[in-house]
């Protein structure tokens, strides 16, 4: 059993808040949205010729992690169940689309999931010890493997509501046991990773062999571990992305996030938004903190491009060319969550399209290329699959700050420029942010702490001001509460997290109304 999953790795000098990592990432997708087998072997060839860009440690056939985040294949998985002896129909929602959950360890703790899951409304169809051939990868690789097996998991939901019933489940899941580790848990994407090298996972994982096992798009990531224990749990992909660099700024967002959980509300998890909590559990690495905040704004409502922009932001400020609808979309936002400044390069998914980003600093190379047949490929680097010259209708790279956007359902490939500007354009944050921008002047140049009085950070007897007051209910300081257009929560129906710097917001994680 991986006696890594869920512990308390603090040892030594080690520290897992300082887990890093340098990899190579990519993606591959029909735009036609159809799902086939050679989408498939089109992303375990990009995860082979991004090799190079993995490690290994003393064990030289032990890779620091390689994986694939692939669309569910459904008809894939009725014929494991049928031979499983598992009927159709039952609690299923009327599609007969059923969620897996991809499940390392859990010896021990199936009771305790069963029950979860069915607390939940949920109804288990069975448990599936995945087909792997360990013989495929190396000694080390194979001393700390866990158990690797499949839940199947169904209700009668709508989509949207499954997968949020599926995200509270896995995150129960998490909070009640300690030696189960949750790949993915969703009814539209599945995750194949694991301690490897990108050479052995196909012969590792059988199920990727087989030619029913079929899908629209992967998305694949070879880890080089900087410093730091490569694990099975921290191969990446992630439930929703995959990640080339690092978060200097997680320790700082970290804490921004936590100290925000107790006034974080959605109209669409209502009363069951405290199951989520916390957001991000410790013990893990910087790209699996930036998923779970991710993947939480995606299941509240936001579109993935949208939280992706929130997330890693590009440079807006005053010296840069930017259009007003643009900025103003950043500034409002950077109200709400804090920039995930990489180094980064991400691959990202909704499941129903997906996505790349470049953070401000451009560091990480990501380059793309469209082929006249619909074929869309991007990299860490060009040449991962063989293109013919002629075949490609068009290529280009990220650039600092830019992002794109696959959506398959619709057919189109969405560029930065169209896909900013569209979201920018989608509520008035400029009218928001000019009628609730309220500057504060002064604050640093006039009131010096080290010439007060009595008072902490005031004159008087107040704390941050100038009156009686707390924190500047006095006299021309910041000032916190519900006071009308001064400072209250609201100001004619805007919520006062459009302003920068406001203390007494409550922060909104869905995408409904005015907080959208």
């Amino acid at each position: 059993m991986n006696q890594q999953i869920n512990s308390d790795r603090q040892r030594g000098l080690y520290r897992s808040e300082f887990e890093h990592d340098n990899c190579g990432v990519g993606m591959v997708a029909n735009l036609s949205g159809e799902a086939s087998h050679d989408i498939v072997v089109s992303g375990v060839t990009i995860l082979k010729r991004l090799l190079h860009r993995g490690a290994t440690g003393n064990d030289p056939e032990t890779g620091d992690g390689a994986g694939l985040l692939l669309k569910i294949p459904q008809g894939f998985f009725r014929k494991v169940l049928s031979h499983a002896g598992v009927p159709s129909g039952g609690g299923r929602r009327e599609d007969g689309i059923f969620g897996v959950a991809m499940i390392f360890g859990g010896e021990g703790e199936e009771k305790k999931i069963e029950e979860i899951i069915k607390a939940e409304g949920c109804e288990v169809l069975c448990w599936r010890d995945v087909p792997i051939n360990p013989d495929a990868i190396g000694h080390d690789a194979r001393a700390v493997m866990p158990r690797i097996r499949q839940l199947f998991i169904s209700a009668p939901l709508r989509e949207d509501q499954f997968e949020r019933r599926l995200y509270i489940v896995r995150r129960q899941i998490e909070k009640a046991t300690t030696k189960t580790y949750i790949c993915s848990c969703s009814s539209r994407t599945i995750v194949y990773k694991g301690l490897l090298l990108a050479t052995q996972i196909e012969k590792f994982y059988l199920d990727l062999s087989d030619p029913d096992f079929i899908s629209p798009f992967a998305i694949v990531h070879q880890r080089y571990s900087t410093n730091t224990f490569p694990s099975w749990e921290l191969a990446h992909p992630f439930r929703a992305i995959a990640h080339n660099g690092e978060i200097n700024a997680l320790k700082g967002n970290l804490n921004a996030l936590a100290a925000r959980e107790g006034s974080l509300v959605s109209p669409l998890f209502g009363d069951e938004l405290k199951k989520l909590l916390p957001v991000v559990h410790g013990g893990q690495s910087d790209s699996a903190s930036l998923d779970n905040v991710f993947e939480l704004l995606v299941a509240a409502g936001r579109d993935a491009p949208h939280a992706m922009m929130m997330l890693i932001p590009q440079a807006w400020g005053a010296k840069y060319h930017v259009g007003h609808d643009v900025r103003a979309f950043y500034e409002y936002h950077s109200a709400l969550m804090e920039p995930w400044d990489g180094p980064a390069a991400v691959c990202f998914t909704d499941g129903t399209g997906l996505g790349a980003a470049l953070d401000r600093n451009g560091l990480r190379p990501a380059r793309w290329t469209l082929t006249k047949s619909g074929l869309f490929v991007l990299a860490s680097e060009a040449g991962v699959l063989d293109i013919a010259p002629e075949e490609v209708e068009r290529h280009g790279r990220l650039r600092p700050g830019a992002l794109l956007w696959l959506d398959l359902a619709k057919h189109r490939l969405m560029e930065n420029t169209e896909l900013k500007t569209y979201y920018a354009r989608r509520q008035p944050y400029r009218r928001w942010v000019k009628e609730n921008h309220i500057p504060v002047t002064g604050l640093f140049t006039e009131i010096v702490p080290s010439k007060l009085g009595n008072g902490e950070w005031g004159t008087g007897n107040g704390e941050w001001g100038t009156g009686n007051g707390e924190r500047g209910t006095g006299n021309g300081c910041v000032r916190s509460g519900s006071e009308g257009n001064a400072s209250g929560a609201w100001r004619q129906g805007i919520p006062a997290c459009a302003v920068r710097g406001r203390i007494g917001t409550r922060p909104c994680v869905g995408a409904g109304g005015a907080c959208r």
